[in-house]
């Protein structure tokens, strides 16, 4: 039903945006040229235009409405992977150096292993 109505909300907002730039603005318009007789007179396009102008836009309105509606009630919970969360990282290997005979007795070296931290529970 969302997909659908998803869709139907996605047609109806290109057919609004048409509709608007078919209309006749200060400058001129897109293109609704009319013969001086028939339903498409320069005053009836202009009618026609500005009721699907209104239709459109409150049915844009109302599908997001719905939409939203249906979101919002269809959602489903979080689910969360807990699997992992009691196991330990394995403690690297530790690392060989050459001594070096400049090194000073008591300073850490650069590249002894850290000690291996369990994760927080």
């Amino acid at each position: 039903m969302f997909k659908f109505l998803l869709i139907v909300q996605t047609l109806v907002a290109a057919s609004l945006v048409g509709v608007i730039l078919m209309q006749r603005s200060e400058g001129g318009g897109l293109g609704v040229g009319g013969s001086s007789s028939g339903f498409m007179t320069a005053r009836g396009a202009a009618d026609f235009l500005t009721r699907s102008t209104a239709i459109l836009g409150g049915l844009f309105i109302v599908l997001s409405i719905v939409l939203a509606a249906i979101a919002g009630t269809t959602r489903e919970p979080t689910k969360v992977d807990t699997s992992l969360a009691n196991q330990v990282a394995p403690a690297p290997a530790p690392a060989t150096a050459p001594a070096t005979p400049q090194q000073q007795p008591g300073a850490p070296t650069s590249n002894q292993a850290e000690p291996a931290v369990p994760l927080a529970q």
